[in-house]
């Protein structure tokens, strides 16, 4: 197996999570009381209870790097999640940075950002 890393996500509700992330493509892959696993193609989130976590003071960000950042934002966004600047869930468009890649943040429903990062092609 290669080396990875796998983010570890708050979750207030896994039935949430799930529906929420099912919506654009992450299947469950574990599922008990105290852990929750998702994945899409390559990408894994495993998530934790969080029951008490407040959204919007949310610490909590990862980055998922992706070869098809459109697809994936086109995803998110026919999943139902809106552009906007406030609240939660919410998605902020690609945007190319000054370091060369093009980058678009989604907050999910416990207030995690996610990084959607342009892989370099």
């Amino acid at each position: 197996m290669t080396d990875r890393a796998v983010p570890h996500l708050p979750s207030r509700d896994f039935d949430a999570s799930v529906v929420f992330y099912g919506g654009f493509g992450f299947a469950t892959t574990y599922h008990d009381r105290e852990w929750l696993i998702m994945e899409r193609g390559g990408l894994q989130l495993e998530f934790f209870p969080a029951a008490e976590l407040d959204p919007t003071q949310s610490p909590f960000m990862c980055g998922l790097r992706v070869d098809d950042l459109d697809a994936l934002y086109a995803a998110i966004r026919a999943s139902g999640v809106a552009e906007r600047t406030k609240g939660h869930p919410r998605l902020h468009a690609p945007v190319l940075q000054p370091w060369g890649r093009r980058v678009a943040h989604l907050i999910d429903l416990d207030g995690t950002q996610v990084n959607l990062i342009e892989n370099e092609l």
